[in-house]
């Protein structure tokens, strides 16, 4: 992941348990290729030390309004010209308070206040402070001032509660930067997304499967997020983690991930197949493990249910995006495809891109034609699919319209 948009970074550390994390994030900032400029309010001392940050950021830390070492004595607004974006991580919830006021009454403060390029802000702290009524008015007033305000998450806190309040992780705050710079193209779009493989049982330890690693639709899943939509992801068996603000509902078999898309699929504006779900199933699975012998196995199977022509086949259903990954006669056989299920869109890649690696290459088909994406990163690739899908539906929007006549 590259923040290829943001060249020098000014990271505020403000005071709260969650400071140490701070280190591993300037690392992570400084491993990007990014300038760090770091710069502490007193209470966060208390917690990591400013040499500590100095030898990650290799740069000089500043705690002091006063700081003589900047010589016309301005070191907020020398500090807020040179920064392409302002990340406060840990923001406490005293520091949100004081920022969503306008008080500036130390060198960090004056340096929110003094901005001309953006603000993200990482809340960390207990959980009865994150839900307390002021903190919810603060956070939805900066919110509405156009910070960019970055989780937090919920889980173990240091106090021993467990809830909301908890600090983004490094890499997972480096994501959601990422995510912060991407258009909102799908801004209040429901999307409903499947990914992975589906499992077919034959026993009680062996089943149908396929190499599907998922990456492509958690890619996808991740990058609607970005984009602004409500994402709804319907995943099989996968070691991949989740991505951040999604809505994950987990599967095994193919006939679950049906059950689970047409639960789901509601109001939903966007239907996105990417799953590589088993066409069979084993009719008479074994309910123990079969033993090993050397006579031969024969398995019954029969056609699981096809989830993409059961959403298309709706009398009102979202726009369907399809994919196909194929062996040969990539471009005949996906076109067919497409026709065949009447997708408005479909995605094809050659079987040896599709499964396990971070990299891929796609043609999306339409009926203007086919769009060749180059091989990228697949989150790269999931961007370039989504764009296009905003397209679609903008055009299909303008196209539905009905035009406005002058009365006489």
């Amino acid at each position: 992941m590259a923040l290829s948009s943001i060249k020098r970074i000014l990271v505020g550390i403000t005071g709260g348990i969650a400071a140490y994390k701070a280190a591993e994030l300037v690392r992570l900032l400084v491993r990007q290729g990014i300038d760090v400029q770091v710069v502490m309010t007193q209470a966060a001392c208390h917690f990591i030390t400013p040499v500590t940050l100095q030898a990650l950021s290799g740069k000089p830390v500043f705690t002091d309004l006063w700081d003589d070492r900047i010589d016309n004595g301005m070191a907020h607004i020398e500090f807020s010209r040179d920064a392409d974006a302002i990340l406060i991580a840990p923001a406490s919830a005293d520091f949100l308070a004081k920022i969503t006021h306008g008080m500036a009454d130390d060198l960090l403060s004056n340096i929110c206040l003094a901005r001309s390029c953006p603000l993200m802000v990482a809340p960390a702290m207990n959980v009865q402070m994150w839900e307390n009524p002021a903190t919810r008015r603060n956070v939805a007033q900066l919110k509405r001032d156009g910070v960019i305000v970055l989780g937090p998450d919920s889980g173990d806190q240091a106090c021993g509660d467990t809830g909301m309040g908890r600090m983004l992780e490094p890499e997972t705050l480096l994501d959601a930067i990422d995510a912060s710079q991407q258009p909102k193209l799908l801004a209040g779009k429901k999307v409903l997304i499947t990914a992975g493989p589906t499992f077919e049982a034959i026993d009680a330890v062996r089943g149908i499967t396929n190499l599907s690693s998922g990456k492509m639709g958690y890619a996808i899943a991740r990058a609607a997020i970005e984009m602004g939509a409500e994402v709804t992801l319907v995943s099989g068996q996968t070691s991949l983690k989740s991505p951040h603000g999604a809505n994950l509902v987990k599967v095994t078999t193919t006939q679950q991930m049906l059950s689970a898309v047409m639960e789901n699929l509601q109001d939903r504006d966007i239907f996105i197949g990417v799953a590589a779900v088993a066409d069979y199933y084993v009719l008479n699975p074994s309910e123990q493990k079969i033993k090993k012998d050397a006579h031969i196995l024969t398995l019954e199977l029969a056609p699981n249910p096809d989830i993409l022509a059961n959403v298309v086949s709706l009398p009102d259903p979202p726009f369907c995006v399809g994919f196909a990954a194929e062996s040969e006669n990539l471009y005949e056989f996906a076109e067919h495809k497409r026709r065949r299920k009447n997708l408005p869109l479909l995605a094809a890649n050659l079987i040896q891109d599709a499964f396990g690696g971070d990299e891929s290459e796609l043609i999306l088909l339409d009926d203007k034609g086919a769009h060749p994406l180059p091989r990228a990163p697949k989150l790269t690739l999931a961007r370039q699919l989504l764009k296009h899908v905003a397209g679609m539906l903008k055009e299909q929007k303008s196209a539905t319209a009905q035009p406005i006549t002058e009365q006489s």
